[in-house]
C-alpha cells in the first residue's frame, strides 16, 4: 500500500552526494574532503539512501552496539579477502559494518561511503535510488544481523541490547483468574493521532484497561461462561536500548488518500517507564531512560528526506558554535539583582545548580529559595502551583526525589535544560547561569547533540529538539538508552577505543595515503598560469599595445603558486629577467580587439595573489609604470580603446566624394568625444541609419558597444532641446524609405505638419499626423494640433506618418457609415439596382457567399456596403447621425421615409455587434471612439427599443428538412428576468404555439453548433445545494442583441436535431483545418529535433511498489 510513500525528495539533498547524471555508483574523481570543524564524519547519499544513513549513524553512536560488533574478530567472521572463495564462510554484512564504523571513527574524510555495505546487502543500483521506510529498515537490518551472526559469540547481540517483552493480561471480574500472553519486541510502535505525546500514548497502551461488559463479555475458562473482564498490557522486560516508532503515516479511508500526521507530538529527554511496567518494586533509576537519537522525516506522504539528531555520548566530536565566546564563572548572586522571576522551575534549577552534588533536603530547598529571592514558596508560588513537594513530583523529568521524598536532586543532563528555560525570560541571566570556564564542553552533564544530514554534520543545542515535535519536518523514530549505562573514562573523546588492531592499521594506512594525495592535489590545485608581457618587446600604436616582433616572443608563460605573495612573484620575475634594469611595475592587462590594454597596477607586496584576486591565465604587463618605447601609456578602464567600424563616403581620384559608403576600423578611447563638424549615426543590422548621437555624448553615454557600426554623416546632431524624427507619406511605408527632419521639441503639431509637407513637396490642408506604432502600422492620430511635441511624449527616433484627410475638430467624430440589409420577409427595402443578396464585388464591400440550406445570414458572413464618412459632433443624438447619413450621395439609392426607419449597429469584426438604441441619446454617452464604424439596417416600421428590450433573429425550422425559414425579428422584454421560461413564453406567443410544444436553441456561428435552451427555469448549484434562477446573459448562452434563435415545432417534428447541412460542412472543415495545423506543428517539431513525431512528454511516474530486503547467506 505504501509503495512510493518514502520516495526521496532530492530538493533537500546536497549536490555533494547527488551529482549530475544521477550516477548509480559514485567513484570519487576527486579526493574526499577532510572532516569539518565538528571532527565527525557523515555518510554520502547514494541517491535515495538517506533513511539508511540516519539509522547507521544511530547505531554508530550507540557505543555498546559498536563495541559488541568490534569484539567479533576475523576468526569468527572471516576476512573480506576471502569473500570470493567458493568454500569460505565470510560473514560480509558484519565485516562491512565494522569497516564502516571504523571509517566513521578514524578516517579523515568528510563523509564515508556505504557502497560496499549495500553491495553486501545484495542491493542493485535501483535499490540505492529508491527510498524506503527507516522503521522497516530497522527491523530488516536487525534480522539480517541476527542471521549473519549465527554460530558466533555475537549471536545474541541484537537480543541482548534491544529485546524486550510485553505481557497482555485479561482478568476475570468474577473469579479474578488472570489469562496472560507474552509478546517479544525490538521496537515499540506508538500512536500519534489524537495523542499529545509519548507519555500520553504509553498511558493509553500500558495503563488504561479495556473493559468487557454489556454486549461484549469475555468467556472465562475457569467460570466457563461469559463474564465481565478487564484487558490490559504491561512492559515485563525492558531492554538496555528502547526504540519507539511513531505512526506518522496513515490512510484516510473516507478520502481514500494517504496523509502524514503533522500535529504536535511531544517526547521528553528523560522518561520514567515505571508506571508502564509490570514490576515496579525496583528503584526509580532502573526505569529511567535518556533520549540519544531522533530520526526525523521532512516532507509529505509521497516523498521526503531523512536526517538524524544524535547525542554524542562519548564526546567524540567537537561540540562548539562559532558564535560561542568565553563566559565568566557562574555567579548566582547576580540573580538577586535581576527582575523578579515568576517561573518556579527556573529558580529551583538555579538553586540546585549551586549544590556540589546537586542533592539537597527538600526542607532546605525551601529555605535556600527564601534566601535567594527574599520570599517563601508558600507566599510566592503555592496558590498557583501547589505545595513544593507536589511540584517536584509533577516535574519528575527534571527533579529526582528519593524513595522517602526527603531529598531532591537535579537529574543528569538537565543543566542545559535549565539554560533553555531561562533563555526565554532573561538572556542576561542565562549568560550568568551558563557561563563557564573553558572546560565546560568536557563536563559529563553537558549533552553534545549533532544534526547529521547525510554528508553534513552540525552541532545543535538540546532545545532544538523541540522544533521536531510537529510539522512536515518532525520526529519519526525515537531511541532511548538506560540512564544507568555508564561509559568508561578511557572511552571519552577516544575514537580508537575498542577498535580491532587490523582495522586500526587499515585506517592509519588509509589516512597516510590520503594525506600524501591531498598534499599533491593541494600543490596542483594552487598552481596557476600567468602570461607575462614584457614592456621592451611592445610598442604603442593606434591606441593599444602591440608586439614588436611576434606574440610568441613577447609573452612568457609562468607557473606560480597563488598562495605566495606579490613580492614573491616580483622576485621570481627579477630572477628570470636578468637583463632588467630599474624599477619593475606589474599591471593587469587584457586583450581587446584594438590590442593589449593596461588596467590597474598591482600593489601590496605582502598580499597573496589570492587576496589581490589574480585569476588563472591572467595577463601581467611588466614595465616601468610610465612609458613604453618613449610613449606614455594611458591605463585604466576609462581609457580602454574601442574598435569601431566607421562608414564614410568613398573618394574618387579627383578627391570628390562618391555615393558609395565604405567602412574602416578606427580605435577611440572610451572617453573620447565626437567631432563637431559631422555627426555619427549608429547603423542597425538592416543597414538603416538611426538617430544621430549628440555631440556632447561620450561613447559610453551613446550606448555604443564593441564592434558597433557607425555612419559618419554630414550635418550636426540634434541638441538637447531638439528632436530627430523620421516621417513618411501614407500608411504603407517600407523600412528605410522614411525622410528625416530635426525640429525643436517645443514646436506644435500644426507647425511640424507644415514643415514635413514642405519638405515632402505636398500642399493643402487636408492632412494630419499619426505616430507609427511598434508593428510598423499607423497608430493614433495627433489630434491636439496646438500641443507641443514634447507634451505628446515624442522622442528622437520616432516615426510620424502624413495621412491624407483632415482630422475633425475637437469634440467631433468622423464615423464611417455602412449599409446592412439582412434577408427576410421583414427586410424588403432594396436599392434601385435590386441587389437582393446585398453582396458586392467592389472594394468598399465586405461579402461572403451563402450556402444552400443555410439559415439565411445567420450562417454566412454578413455583407456590408460602404456609404461614406459622416463628420458629426459628439453632442449630436443618434437620430441626427442617421439623418446626416441619409444625406450621403450613396444613400440616394435607397428609399427610406425617415431616420426612424433605420436601426444602427456598431461594426465589430466586420459584422453588426452592439445595438445602438435610444433615438434621442447623445453620441457622447455611447463612448464612440475615433475608429468606431456604424452600419445602418432598414426597418419596415418605426421601433422604439427600451433598455430592457432584446432584439433576436428567430428562425422556424422547416418540417422534414434540415433547414430554416428566413429570419424574423423578435423583441423580447426582459423586465421580468433573463430566464429560459420567459424567453420560451415570448417565442410561443409570437408564433402562436403552445409553450410546451416548442424547443428553442441559440446558434453559435463560430462553432457551427446549436445550444438548446432548456424547458426548466431553475438549476441547483453543487456547492450550496439551493436553487437559483438561471440567467441567459451568463454562461453558457451569453445572449445579446442580434443573436439567432432556432425554433422547432414539436407538433410536426419531435427530434432533437437543430443542425443543418451547412453546419455539417462547417464542422468538417474546422476538423480538417485543426488536423492540418496539428500535423504542420508536429512536422515543424520533427525538423527542429525537439521531440520525435507523435511523442508526448511523459510525466514522472510514481515508483513501483517494492519491498525492502537484505540478502544474507546461510551460516547454520
Amino acid at each position: 500500500m505504501f509503495g512510493d510513500l518514502f520516495e526521496e525528495d532530492y530538493s533537500s539533498v546536497s549536490n555533494d552526494h547527488y551529482g549530475k547524471g544521477r550516477k548509480l555508483k559514485t567513484k570519487a574523481l576527486e579526493l574526499p574532503a577532510p572532516r569539518g570543524f565538528t571532527n565527525l564524519s557523515g555518510i554520502r547519499n547514494q541517491g535515495g539512501t538517506c533513511y539508511l544513513n540516519s539509522l547507521l549513524q544511530t547505531l554508530h553512536f550507540t557505543p555498546e552496539f559498536r563495541e559488541a560488533l568490534f569484539s567479533l574478530g576475523p576468526e569468527e567472521l572471516g576476512s573480506l579477502e576471502d569473500k570470493d572463495k567458493p568454500d569460505a564462510k565470510v560473514r560480509i554484512i558484519p565485516l562491512q559494518l565494522q569497516r564502516l564504523f571504523a571509517q566513521l571513527l578514524l578516517l579523515d574524510q568528510e563523509a564515508a561511503s556505504t557502497a560496499d555495505l549495500t553491495d553486501s546487502f545484495g542491493w542493485t543500483s535501483d535499490e540505492e535510488m529508491r527510498q524506503h521506510d527507516v522503521q522497516e529498515l530497522n527491523r530488516i537490518l536487525f534480522s539480517a544481523l541476527e542471521t549473519s551472526l549465527v554460530g558466533t559469540s555475537g549471536h545474541d547481540l541484537i537480543n541482548r541490547l534491544y529485546h524486550g517483552t510485553i505481557v497482555n493480561q485479561i482478568v476475570c471480574k468474577e473469579c479474578k483468574n488472570v489469562s496472560e500472553k507474552q509478546e517479544d519486541f525490538l521496537d515499540l510502535t506508538v500512536a500519534v493521532r489524537n495523542v499529545s505525546g509519548l507519555g500520553d500514548a504509553l498511558w493509553n497502551m500500558y495503563v488504561e484497561e479495556e473493559v468487557f461488559d454489556s454486549d461484549n463479555l469475555y468467556h472465562c475458562g475457569t467460570c466457563d461462561r461469559l463474564v465481565k473482564a478487564a484487558k490490559s498490557a504491561k512492559l515485563r522486560k525492558l531492554p538496555p536500548f528502547l526504540t519507539f516508532s511513531l505512526l506518522r503515516f496513515n490512510f484516510d479511508f473516507v478520502k481514500c488518500e494517504r496523509y502524514k500526521e503533522t500535529s504536535c507530538y511531544m517526547f521528553p529527554l528523560r522518561i520514567n517507564l515505571k508506571p508502564f511496567c509490570e514490576q515496579s518494586e525496583l528503584d526509580d533509576l532502573e526505569y529511567m531512560y535518556d533520549l540519544f537519537s531522533v530520526i526525523i522525516h521532512k516532507g509529505g506522504c509521497y516523498g521526503g528526506h531523512y536526517h538524524v539528531y544524535i547525542k554524542d555520548v562519548d564526546h567524540l566530536g567537537n561540540w562548539q558554535f562559532q558564535e560561542d565566546k568565553s563566559n565568566p564563572d557562574v555567579n548566582l548572586e547576580d540573580l538577586q539583582n535581576e527582575e523578579e522571576i515568576d517561573d518556579p522551575l527556573m529558580i529551583l534549577k538555579a538553586v540546585l545548580l549551586q549544590e556540589e552534588s546537586n542533592l539537597i533536603p527538600v526542607d532546605q530547598l525551601g529555605q535556600k529559595l527564601l534566601k535567594k529571592i527574599g520570599i517563601s514558596w508558600n507566599k510566592k508560588y503555592r496558590k498557583q502551583y501547589g505545595p513544593l513537594r507536589k511540584f517536584l513530583q509533577l516535574h519528575s523529568q527534571i527533579f529526582l526525589l528519593s524513595s522517602d521524598e526527603s531529598t531532591v536532586s537535579l537529574l543528569k543532563d538537565c543543566s542545559l535544560q535549565a539554560e533553555s528555560d531561562i533563555r526565554g525570560n532573561d538572556p542576561q541571566l542565562l549568560k550568568t547561569l551558563t557561563s563557564e570556564p573553558p572546560g565546560l564542553n568536557d563536563r559529563p552533564s553537558c549533552p553534545h547533540w549533532f544534526d547529521i544530514n547525510d554528508s553534513r554534520v552540525q552541532p545543535i543545542k538540546e532545545k532544538d529538539i523541540e522544533q521536531q515535535f510537529q510539522g512536515k519536518e518532525s520526529a519519526y523514530m525515537l531511541f532511548y538508552r538506560k540512564s544507568q549505562l555508564q561509559r568508561p573514562p578511557e572511552a571519552r573523546a577516544n575514537p580508537r577505543y575498542r577498535v580491532p588492531c587490523h582495522l586500526l592499521n587499515e585506517m592509519d594506512a588509509a589516512n597516510i595515503e590520503l594525506h600524501v594525495k591531498r598534499a599533491e592535489c593541494d600543490s596542483t590545485n594552487n598552481n596557476f598560469e600567468l602570461h607575462l608581457h614584457l614592456g621592451p618587446h611592445y610598442h604603442f600604436f593606434n591606441g593599444a599595445l602591440h608586439p614588436v616582433v611576434s606574440q610568441t616572443e613577447s609573452m612568457w608563460d609562468l607557473t606560480f603558486d597563488k598562495r605566495k605573495t606579490l613580492g614573491d612573484l616580483r622576485q621570481s620575475i627579477f630572477q628570470l629577467l636578468e637583463f632588467w634594469e630599474g624599477d619593475m611595475v606589474l599591471s593587469v592587462a587584457k586583450f581587446v580587439p584594438a590590442g593589449l590594454h593596461v588596467y590597474q597596477t598591482l600593489d601590496g607586496d605582502h598580499l597573496t595573489l589570492c587576496e589581490i584576486e589574480i585569476a588563472d591565465g591572467e595577463d601581467i604587463f611588466v614595465w616601468n609604470g610610465v612609458e613604453v618605447g618613449g610613449i606614455q601609456i594611458p591605463a585604466g578602464s576609462d581609457c580602454e580603446p574601442l574598435l569601431l567600424n566607421v562608414l564614410h563616403p568613398a573618394t574618387s581620384n579627383e578627391e570628390e566624394e562618391c555615393q558609395q559608403l565604405i567602412d574602416s576600423p578606427h580605435v577611440f578611447p572610451s572617453n573620447a568625444e565626437i567631432a563637431e563638424d559631422s555627426c555619427l549615426r549608429p547603423i542597425d543590422r538592416n543597414g538603416k541609419l538611426l538617430c544621430p548621437v549628440p555631440d556632447n555624448y561620450t561613447l559610453k553615454e551613446a550606448e555604443l558597444k564593441m564592434g558597433s557600426s557607425l555612419g559618419l554623416c554630414p550635418g550636426k546632431a540634434p541638441t538637447s532641446s531638439q528632436l530627430f524624427l523620421f516621417f513618411a507619406v501614407g500608411s504603407d511605408v517600407q523600412p528605410g524609405t522614411e525622410m528625416e527632419i530635426i525640429v525643436e521639441e517645443t514646436i506644435s503639431v500644426r507647425d511640424c505638419l507644415k514643415v514635413m509637407l514642405e519638405k515632402s513637396g505636398l500642399s493643402g490642408d487636408a492632412w494630419h499626423l499619426r505616430k507609427m506604432d511598434w508593428c510598423y502600422e499607423a497608430g493614433e492620430a495627433l489630434c491636439e494640433e496646438d500641443a507641443a511635441l514634447k507634451e505628446l511624449m515624442l522622442c528622437s527616433g520616432d516615426t510620424l506618418l502624413l495621412i491624407e484627410g483632415k482630422l475633425p475638430p475637437l469634440g467631433f467624430l468622423k464615423v464611417p457609415i455602412w449599409w446592412y440589409q439582412p434577408r427576410g420577409p421583414l427586410h424588403c427595402w432594396k436599392s434601385h439596382q435590386d441587389q437582393t443578396d446585398c453582396t458586392f464585388s467592389q472594394g468598399g464591400v465586405w461579402r461572403a457567399d451563402s450556402i444552400q440550406d443555410a439559415p439565411s445570414d445567420a450562417h454566412a458572413e454578413v455583407s456590408l456596403r460602404y456609404l461614406g464618412d459622416v463628420e458629426i459632433s459628439e453632442d449630436a443624438t443618434l437620430g441626427e447621425l442617421k439623418s446626416q447619413a441619409m444625406t450621403l450621395p450613396s444613400f440616394s439609392e435607397f428609399s427610406i421615409p425617415s431616420p426612424a426607419f433605420l436601426r444602427a449597429w456598431m461594426v465589430e469584426s466586420k459584422r453588426p455587434g452592439r445595438l445602438l438604441r435610444a433615438h434621442y441619446q447623445q453620441l457622447r454617452e455611447y463612448k464612440l471612439g475615433q475608429r468606431t464604424e456604424i452600419c445602418l439596417e432598414p426597418l419596415q416600421k418605426e421601433e422604439n427599443l427600451g433598455p430592457q428590450h432584446v432584439l433576436l433573429r428567430t428562425q422556424m425550422r422547416l418540417p422534414g428538412k434540415r433547414a430554416y425559414a428566413l429570419p424574423v425579428d423578435l423583441v423580447w422584454d426582459t423586465a421580468r428576468g433573463w430566464t429560459a421560461g420567459s424567453l420560451r413564453h415570448r417565442v410561443a406567443d409570437f408564433y402562436s404555439l403552445p409553450v410546451e410544444k416548442i424547443e428553442i436553441a441559440k446558434y453559435l456561428p463560430e462553432k457551427f453548433e446549436w445550444l438548446p435552451v432548456p424547458s426548466w427555469n431553475q438549476q441547483i448549484t453543487k456547492r450550496k445545494k439551493k436553487k437559483k434562477q438561471d440567467n441567459l446573459q451568463g454562461a453558457p448562452y451569453h445572449l445579446k442583441d442580434g443573436d439567432t434563435i432556432g425554433i422547432k415545432n414539436l407538433l410536426v417534428e419531435d427530434d432533437d436535431d437543430f443542425s443543418t447541412v451547412r453546419d455539417d460542412i462547417g464542422r468538417e472543415k474546422q476538423k480538417e483545418f485543426a488536423l492540418g495545423k496539428k500535423k504542420s506543428q508536429e512536422a515543424l517539431r520533427v525538423r527542429s529535433g525537439d521531440v520525435p513525431s507523435g511523442a508526448e512528454t511523459p510525466a514522472r511516474p510514481r515508483g513501483p511498489e517494492a519491498s525492502l530486503s537484505i540478502h544474507v547467506g546461510s551460516f547454520r
